[in-house]
């Protein structure tokens, strides 16, 4: 199971075409004067002898060498390109405390590159993941000279990072261990044995969440401080934008993101918020949602996680770059591959698609009731998904004990290459969980945008967390997994403010946050809902007594007892955004999967 590419915040190097080693002029270890005196460190690369140019430039805390060949091909392409390194890390000055001084480093970097003798007095960024976050920090700040941004994948803080939905995972740790200190942990970082067996080592001893710096031995990172604020609380405002300043952006922006990226959630927030906003340029930021993975948004892999995403997934990055600069800051043309302001990928028939908002992209909603005879608790004797109201049953129970390792023990490796066809966790329940699936589809049918599901629900606790998934199964029996959510019971209602359940109590709970995708179903096919409560090495567990999840240890814990209703009274029913297609299904099970194991 697998919640965030172990690869967050690394850059793949990208092939180049050959440069002849003149084309350039470097300037190394240039050092920028920051408002409190502190000096953050560039390289710098531009055309050689060319008159001023519009500057990119890319704050990181991966260092700044990390980006040489991007830099190298868009110094070779018109522009200078700086990458620098974030303050405490490489050789910048000052402290590194992860996203805090982003906004305002952000708005000085801007202004001094500025006014430097070789720039035309426009300025724009680049980057993904934490640099995507580094630009909508920046642009919040009002840079006068910032002209353009092009956030990739970008974390939003309390959103998906360092939690979702107020669930934390122990992951977040690997990545603050890879940007402790100024240099590099690369070897430790992708040491995934390592990682794997201190999630294990977490997970079967009970230990608290918070201690997990204890296991691991890195005791120099801000995760007691993150570990501390474990809701969006007043410590995460400040890295939110508010709304009128969503108000205020008057500038060109392109939004890129996967359907398998980790922080899409993310990069879906900044966008809709602007979207909603009184922004003079809201029509002029465009949106693309490729089938890629976290590192795909910047250096695309057609095969991920099992799946053949296809040749047209292949999205030339660099290219659509230099075209959008081009456009926004040279007075070029518009890039070709924005024929919409929404440009999203179609997998199983793997095209393009173009919709002029999110809002018309799909044609109807499509409404699947919950059902059962009372045995949905199993991927061979399941309930069902069905058009019509329920008529069975009344609810179906299952069992949640934290105690129970047998699902975390049955988890492959973190990395397993399969990860998006491997069904081990539905197959692996061991009675903690629920399963409905729908009828064979008699055609194909696209699914695109985010589904909802609403579900009644009772616990016999004050608290627990619920994780459901939506997969296809494809009329051989192999699964493709399409998106999923993730809730605490006691933020039902906000993440802001929690309320712990009434044991006994039948609620209405709104999973309303699942991850977009974009699928042709196949005709045959059925879609498969999993509704459990998630017990991985993955996530913080939580051991339901309602009291400070990170602090709670095996000593807490206490059995769940989950009942779902889809009776009359209490329907609850999934929600699918469908797209009306007359293309003719072009999947085969060769092409697009591999069989899993079971």
């Amino acid at each position: 199971m697998m919640y965030r590419s172990p690869d967050w915040g690394t850059d793949a190097p990208a092939s180049t075409t050959p440069q002849p080693d003149d084309a350039v002029q470097l300037m190394w270890g240039v050092k920028i004067p920051m408002r409190d005196g502190v000096q953050l460190n560039a390289t710098i690369m531009r055309p050689k002898n060319a008159p001023p140019l519009p500057v990119i430039f890319l704050l990181t805390p991966y260092i700044a060498d990390s980006y040489h060949i991007r830099a190298a091909y868009f110094s070779h392409n018109g522009y200078v390109f700086a990458s620098v390194d974030c303050r405490g890390r490489g050789n910048s000055g000052g402290e590194f405390i992860p996203n805090f001084n982003e906004g305002r480093d952000g708005y000085d970097l801007v202004e001094w590159f500025a006014a430097q003798p070789w720039c035309d007095g426009q300025v724009t960024m680049w980057g993904g993941s934490y640099g995507g976050f580094d630009q909508w920090m920046t642009l919040r700040e009002q840079p006068p000279h910032l002209k353009t941004i092009v956030p990739v994948a970008s974390a939003h803080m309390g959103v998906d990072f360092p939690m979702t939905n107020n669930v934390a995972y122990p992951y977040v740790l690997r990545w603050m261990t890879f940007t402790s200190g100024v240099t590099p942990n690369m070897s430790l970082f992708a040491d995934t044995a390592f990682w794997t067996a201190k999630y294990r080592e977490l997970y079967r001893t009970h230990a608290a969440f918070k201690t997990f710096d204890q296991i691991v031995g890195n005791f120099s990172t801000q995760w007691q401080t993150w570990v501390a604020h474990h809701r969006i609380d007043e410590f995460w405002e400040p890295l939110a934008i508010k709304p009128e300043e969503y108000d205020r952006i008057d500038m060109p922006i392109l939004t890129i993101t996967g359907h398998y990226d980790g922080d899409q959630p993310g990069a879906f927030a900044y966008y809709k918020h602007h979207m909603a906003s009184q922004s003079p340029s809201r029509a002029e930021h465009y949106l693309i949602v490729g089938p890629w993975d976290h590192a795909g948004t910047r250096t695309p892999n057609r095969h991920v996680g099992g799946l053949d995403f296809g040749e047209a997934s292949m999205v030339d990055m660099h290219q659509l770059h230099k075209d959008w600069y081009d456009w926004t800051l040279k007075g070029g043309q518009k890039p070709a591959f924005l024929k919409q302001r929404v440009a999203y990928y179609v997998l199983g028939s793997n095209e393009w698609k173009y919709a002029d908002s999110l809002e018309t992209l799909a044609s109807e909603t499509r409404r699947l009731y919950l059902d059962s005879p009372g045995t949905a608790n199993d991927v061979f004797v399941s309930g069902t998904l069905k058009s019509d109201l329920p008529s069975v049953s009344p609810s179906d129970s299952y069992i949640y004990d934290p105690l129970d390792t047998r699902p975390g023990d049955a988890e492959k490796e973190d990395g397993d290459e399969n990860y998006l066809v491997d069904q081990t966790a539905d197959l692996n329940l061991f009675g903690g969980g629920l399963v409905y699936h729908s009828a064979p589809f008699a055609e194909a049918t696209e699914i695109s945008g985010f589904v909802k599901l609403t579900a009644w629900v009772q616990i016999d606790v004050p608290d627990t967390d619920f994780m459901v998934t939506l997969a296809e199964i494809l009329p051989d029996g192999g699964y493709i997994q399409l998106t999923r959510d993730l809730k605490r019971a006691r933020y039902r209602e906000s993440m802001k403010v929690e309320k712990l359940v009434t044991p006994g109590e039948i609620i209405c709970y709104e999973f309303d946050s699942f991850m977009f995708f974009s699928r042709l179903v196949s005709k045959g096919s059925r879609l498969r809902l999993t509704f459990a409560s998630p017990n991985s090495i993955q996530l913080q567990k939580n051991y339901n007594s309602g009291g400070v999840v990170a602090e709670e240890t095996g000593a807490d814990a206490r059995t769940a007892h989950i009942t779902l209703y889809h009776d009359a009274d209490h329907p609850s029913y999934l929600e699918l955004p469908i797209v009306a297609t007359t293309s003719a299904p072009v999947t085969t099970r060769a092409a697009e999967a591999v069989k899993p194991e079971m």
